[in-house]
């Protein structure tokens, strides 16, 4: 299929939603997007997607495993050759030794470290250093009147709550967020990003080898599930993209919120609503990953009367599904306090770092709206900038 939407024009956009209701009303709940355009010439032609808009077909596509495969190999457009090596789709969506790119027996062998990291967090003991972290950064910017909230603050918190789990220096914060940025980027570098991050990961363990410490890389390196370094080393590639990335937009955008909104800037001190109500409502608005890679369809079937055919690529639209007409009241005294959004995913494959994560963020944000209470933005916040 030619001319049809490219996938980044839901991210590119001050407004996503004018996409995805154009999309609906042309084709449903499940639409066809363009993931990248075909090379000039015509040497490469475009790939193509379904996007998964609709709440209970997001349900549907995450907790059916046997249809919907989240392992890449299952993937057409890569197993015919369509995919150029240096495409900046690969590293988002191509193979990894992880238990996110995995399903089944391995998706379990491969998760169940990842899951006994995030168990063994003392989350006290997470609290008080995330909040040490917060109070450093603010001290640094608080007598200059002035901060770039998202570089000089909710960018390095999660980098920097990650980076002590792992037992990684300060030194090694700047390149890894540099690296990462690149790589979830999906644009001309992340190819480069996605090498150095690889670079830093496995020079931390090849020291940890030698000096093993109670980190989660040393946890990784004698964890009988990971069978070379190449798996701790994508194990910890999951937990640093996902748990940075994300974390990361769920502060600033909660921040935004309470800065700007009514409901919530009006009653900041002494209000009714407050972080964990505004964390929650960005969860539904604006979750920190709009769209998600990806499933690969199993077998020809139906969906949302689409056929999806065997080997096709479904991006999961966690923006679109909680911002559908049948997800929330719209009401918001019945919508708030509501969890039932789809930002941390659902099924096997949902996000299991939800508690920490939540931790990060409102402590992150309580701790700036207590030390700066006299906080405002100097821009009008339609213009802020976006990141696609």
């Amino acid at each position: 299929m030619t001319g049809l939407t490219p996938l980044s024009a839901t991210t590119d956009c001050p407004d996503p939603r004018h996409v995805y209701g154009r999309l609906r009303a042309e084709y449903g709940t499940v639409a066809p997007v363009q993931l990248a355009p075909a090379a000039p010439g015509g040497s490469v032609r475009p790939l193509n997607a379904w996007l998964v808009m609709g709440y209970e077909q997001m349900l549907e596509v995450t907790r059916r495993e046997r249809l919907y495969s989240r392992n890449p190999v299952n993937w057409r457009d890569l197993a015919e050759g369509h995919v150029p090596a240096d495409s900046p789709l690969l590293p988002m969506m191509g193979p990894r030794d992880n238990g996110y790119f995995r399903d089944g027996r391995e998706h379990r062998r491969l998760i169940a470290p990842v899951l006994d990291a995030i168990d063994g967090i003392d989350q006290n003991a997470m609290f008080k250093a995330v909040r040490a972290r917060c109070e450093d950064l603010i001290a640094a910017f608080a007598d200059d009147g002035h901060a770039d909230l998202m570089s000089g603050y909710a960018a390095p918190i999660p980098m920097l709550a990650v980076t002590d789990l792992f037992g990684l220096g300060d030194r090694d914060t700047a390149a890894l967020q540099q690296a990462m940025t690149r790589l979830v980027s999906s644009g001309d570098d992340a190819q480069a990003g996605n090498q150095a991050l690889n670079s830093v990961l496995i020079g931390a363990i090849n020291t940890r080898r030698t000096a093993p410490t109670d980190d989660l890389t040393s946890a990784f390196i004698s964890n009988p599930n990971l069978v070379d370094d190449y798996e701790i080393q994508q194990s910890m590639v999951m937990m640093m993209v996902a748990g940075w990335e994300t974390t990361t937009n769920w502060i600033t955008q909660t921040l935004r919120l309470m800065l700007t909104a009514p409901r919530f800037a009006g009653q900041l001190r002494r209000g009714r609503l407050g972080v964990e109500d505004a964390l929650d409502d960005i969860l539904w608005a604006s979750p920190p990953m709009a769209n998600m890679p990806a499933r690969y369809a199993l077998a020809d079937h139906q969906l949302a009367g689409h056929t999806i055919t065997r080997g096709d690529a479904l991006i999961l639209g966690l923006a679109a599904a909680n911002n559908g007409p049948h997800a929330r009241t719209g009401n918001p005294h019945l919508d708030t306090g509501n969890r039932a959004h789809l930002a941390f995913s659902a099924g096997v494959h949902a996000c299991p770092a939800k508690v920490p994560a939540r931790l990060i963020a409102h402590t992150a944000i309580d701790t700036a709206l207590r030390l700066l209470p006299a906080m405002q933005l100097t821009v009008p916040a339609d213009q802020i900038p976006l990141e696609p």
